[in-house]
This record gives C-alpha cells, sequence and structure tokens, in this order.
C-alpha cells in the first residue's frame, strides 16, 4: 500500500488498524510537534479572565500547527473507515462538535467496539492479515 493510499484511507479498516497505523502514529508526532514547540519556546499559555482561578489555554506552536494540518486528512479518513466497519455512515462524524461527549462516542465506537462481521454496505471486511488491511508493506 502506498503512502497516498494510507493517506487518504477508503473501505473499511479494523480496531487493530485503526490504533496501530492511525491512532498511535497520529498521537506520537502530536506529542513530537508539542516538545519541539516547548522546546523552540513556543506554546504560550494565554490567561483569560482575572485573578485565580483564570481560564490558562494553551496556544500551539508552529510545530503543532503543522502535525495538525499534515494529520488532519488521515486522521478523519480513518475515522470515516473505522465508521464503516461498524456499519455508520460518515454523518456520525457530526458528533466530533458535540463538546466533549462527541469525541469520546467517535473514540470508544472506533477504538473498542467491534466491526460488523460480514459485508455491510460499505464492502466485505477486510481479514486480519491481509495485505490491505495494512497501510504500509512489511
Amino acid at each position: 500500500m502506498t503512502f497516498g493510499q494510507w493517506y487518504l484511507r477508503r473501505g473499511r479498516i479494523s480496531r487493530r488498524t485503526w490504533w496501530l497505523h492511525y491512532t498511535l502514529p497520529v498521537g506520537l508526532l502530536s506529542l513530537l510537534g508539542s516538545l519541539a514547540d516547548a522546546s523552540f519556546g513556543f506554546g504560550d499559555v494565554a490567561r483569560v479572565g482575572g485573578p485565580p482561578p483564570a481560564l490558562e489555554i494553551g496556544s500551539g506552536g508552529p510545530f503543532s500547527v503543522l502535525v495538525l494540518l499534515l494529520t488532519v486528512v488521515p486522521t478523519v479518513s480513518s475515522t470515516v473507515s473505522r465508521l464503516h466497519d461498524r456499519g455508520h455512515s460518515a454523518r456520525w462524524l457530526a458528533w466530533a462538535l458535540v463538546p466533549v461527549l462527541g469525541g469520546l462516542v467517535l473514540f470508544v465506537q472506533n477504538g473498542f467496539l467491534r466491526g460488523d462481521g460480514g459485508p455491510n454496505r460499505y464492502g466485505p471486511p477486510v481479514p486480519a492479515g491481509h495485505p490491505g488491511s495494512l497501510p504500509y508493506r512489511l
């Protein structure tokens, strides 16, 4: 599988593929971007309001923003592919607009619930160990 096929995922993916080839690498890249911002003195904290307990909002630096921009497409496409494996449409992405609860719903749906065992309207499941289930060849 090419980088382009990994970057813009189609069809269905398993929980394992979602975790090992999308969620963990993107999380690691985000962490590295945050560490790079901190080491270069970016990522200031802005205070909203007066004395404590004021609301403090962290603003991402250029490395975090770059990681976000580079990973938004594979994150969304892998989430949709995982939702397709569960038999849900891409409309379920609207949950992301609901603060806290929406992200939790999508996280549980994608990361912890089993996909449809057989074919659904989004195609057949990709069998475990099949080269198409991996975003790159080993």
